[in-house]
């Protein structure tokens, strides 16, 4: 075992819980903040905390925002009358990459998983379905993640929407079963939206 002190052990360790950071990394990480100036940590911890208290949820589609609704509800040349539907706000952003879609989202915060004891009323459906009563929805787009519990949410979907006679479709071709849209390249995503199918 290296010879860390006990405060960098404790920044390693809390690193480690991370996403994607392992044993190797954390440390890596841990070396680079030594060798940084005050100031540059300062400026790095500020962020952290910034995101933290000014981060939350767009009040209408549930999107990633500072303010009350995210910029792509407020921006005036979408298409408001087309929703497509996605698991996370990692997905919006993935889309946004792609650069053809021009339309609205709707973010569920999550998938239908009865294994994990998440059901309909754990994700946002609720206001989806509010959404496309109120607002003269025309289509929507299903775009959750093209694994078991992606699959499940999609047909949930369809199942409650249909009977509004929206115009209803689902990504198509180019994602892998099993694959989560926020780790698609953009080429992948700009022809699955292309090539959707109607459900």
């Amino acid at each position: 075992m290296a010879n860390y002190t006990v405060s960098m052990e404790k920044l390693i360790d809390s690193l480690v819980k991370l996403p994607g950071i392992g044993r190797r990394s954390a440390e890596r990480i841990v070396s680079h903040i030594l060798g940084a100036t005050k100031d540059e940590i300062r400026i790095f911890a500020d962020s952290l905390l910034k995101v933290k208290e000014t981060v939350r949820f767009c009040h209408i589609c549930n999107n990633l925002s500072e303010a009350e609704h995210c910029k792509i509800c407020q921006d005036l040349s979408r298409q408001k009358d087309m929703v497509c539907i996605v698991e996370k706000p990692q997905d919006v952003a993935a889309i946004e990459k792609a650069g053809n879609y021009h339309g609205v989202y709707h973010v569920l915060l999550g998938s239908l998983s009865p294994l994990e004891g998440r059901g309909p009323g754990d994700l946002k459906i609720d206001s989806l379905m509010q959404r496309i009563k109120e607002n003269n929805i025309k289509e929507i787009i299903i775009a959750t993640d093209a694994d078991t519990e992606g699959e499940m949410t999609a047909l949930y979907l369809s199942k409650i929407i249909k009977p509004l006679g929206v115009h209803l479709s689902r990504i198509g071709l180019g994602l892998p079963m099993g694959s989560n849209l926020e780790y698609a390249d953009a080429t992948t995503l700009s022809k699955s939206l292309e090539s959707r199918r109607t459900l």
